[in-house]
């Protein structure tokens, strides 16, 4: 189905699981699963892996139903139906899939009627994944963030909050005693979306009205023509990030690079 374009996706998530230590034997990680190409890409990465890392580990894939639908958005069916979807993959990959309702979208859109629902949105998703994790006993969680991801935080928080900071490869949240980890980091975007189109894979959007009216999609047209004009700027950034020691990307070997990416 995908075994062979996998191996350039694999060997990316290979390299970020050994630079920053994601994975130890006895790890029972969730995969956050949206439907998207991002998660559904790891949720495959992390199986493949999975069969040959010398750090034994478990899978648990979850799914969470932001219940856009209740919320007049999208068609019940539909969104059933892509579960279900996303649930047969699952069992192929020999993982075992959690689906867990919500309302989300409810509470945001029809009862606090928000104008600004991205920031309130991702904080409830955030705990209700690190809840059900935690329910299914996972010590870890990881999260669909990829090399693009990575560059257009940095450079949101610097334009949008004259700060220096991203997202970390490794996270531990003391309250919820767990851990988020990001294998997706050495992944560029153009590489998942090369796998996704050549692979037979279940993937849906997301019926959100904000789905793609962000200050991130603003950004990531902005980087592509910068990135035009000046090859190699992403990695540039990255790179920075990386000799700097922002935010734990600090590692003990030559920073990530465009010839590690070609």
């Amino acid at each position: 189905m995908y075994e062979y374009n996998i191996r350039r996706i694999a060997s990316y998530t290979r390299r970020a699981l050994d630079d920053y230590e994601m994975i130890k034997t006895g790890d029972k990680i969730a995969v956050g699963v949206s439907g998207g190409k991002d998660s559904v890409t790891l949720l495959c990465a992390l199986a493949n892996i999975r069969n040959f890392y010398p750090e034994k580990f478990e899978i648990e894939a979850i799914t969470m139903d932001p219940g856009f639908y209740k919320a007049g958005m999208g068609d019940e069916k539909e969104q059933r139906e892509s579960f279900e979807k996303i649930a047969k993959l699952c069992s192929e990959l020999q993982v075992h899939f959690t689906l867990f309702e919500t309302d989300i979208a409810k509470i945001i859109f029809d009862i606090r009627k928000e104008s600004n629902p991205c920031s309130l949105c991702a904080r409830m998703r955030r705990g209700a994944l690190h809840e059900n994790a935690k329910k299914l006993g996972c010590n870890k969680i990881a999260l669909g963030h990829h090399f693009d991801d990575a560059v257009e935080t940095f450079m949101l928080n610097l334009f949008n909050e004259g700060r220096i900071g991203c997202f970390s490869p490794v996270t531990y949240l003391d309250r919820r005693d767990i851990t988020l980890i990001r294998p997706l980091i050495y992944a560029r975007e153009k590489d998942i979306k090369y796998f996704i189109n050549h692979s037979d894979l279940p993937i849906f959007s997301s019926p959100c009205p904000e789905d793609k009216h962000s200050d991130r999609e603003e950004m990531k047209i902005m980087l592509k023509e910068l990135e035009r004009k000046n090859k190699g700027l992403k990695y540039r950034i990255f790179g920075a990030m990386q000799r700097a020691g922002v935010d734990g990307y600090k590692i003990n070997k030559p920073p990530f690079s465009d010839k590690d990416g070609e």
